[in-house]
């Protein structure tokens, strides 16, 4: 079985984003989101993609959902929904759903695990929110947390939780 799994980080709002880009610089969470992903399928919506600065990630298999079925990116994947996103990946032992809002959404019911980044800040401005997460239906395996430090202006936690089974 393919064990699905949202990456994400957000802040005290659950805000994910402004302008089509991240909320801040944290250079821990994209060394920690290249650890936990590499190897495996990313499944993304059409702005997040064009939100890479170098387009499709390396050592991973890029999937890209938009209602356009004309576009194409470079090395990519494109599929129309995410139960075609998930259906081309049946046999791999994990997927990553990497945004952006709207996929988050749409994922959170498909999703046996959370692996989050909570930056302990408020931004301004955040145009792009996670959705609320029913604390009853998940269990926190693993909570690490970092203060803020001379390359991480926020402090931050990184949290995995685990779908309860009912």
């Amino acid at each position: 079985m393919t064990i699905k799994s949202i990456i994400v980080a957000i802040d005290e709002n659950n805000a994910i984003g402004k302008g089509n880009d991240l909320l801040c610089h944290l250079p821990n969470d994209l060394k920690h989101f290249k650890s936990i992903t590499g190897g495996h399928p990313v499944i993304m919506g059409r702005r997040t993609f064009e939100s890479l600065p170098k387009g499709a990630l390396p050592n991973r298999r890029n999937i890209v959902i938009t209602r356009n079925k004309e576009l194409q990116f470079e090395r990519c994947e494109m599929v129309s929904s995410i139960e075609e996103a998930i259906g081309l990946c049946k046999d791999e032992s994990e997927i990553f759903f990497i945004g952006g809002g709207t996929i988050y959404e749409e994922a959170m019911e498909y999703a046996d695990k959370l692996y989050l980044t909570r930056i302990h800040h408020r931004f301004d401005g955040a145009d792009t929110f996670f959705p609320v997460i029913q604390l009853r239906q998940w269990k926190e395996i693993v909570k690490e947390d970092y203060p803020m430090d001379e390359k991480h202006k926020y402090a931050y936690s990184f949290i995995i939780l685990e779908k309860i089974k009912r």
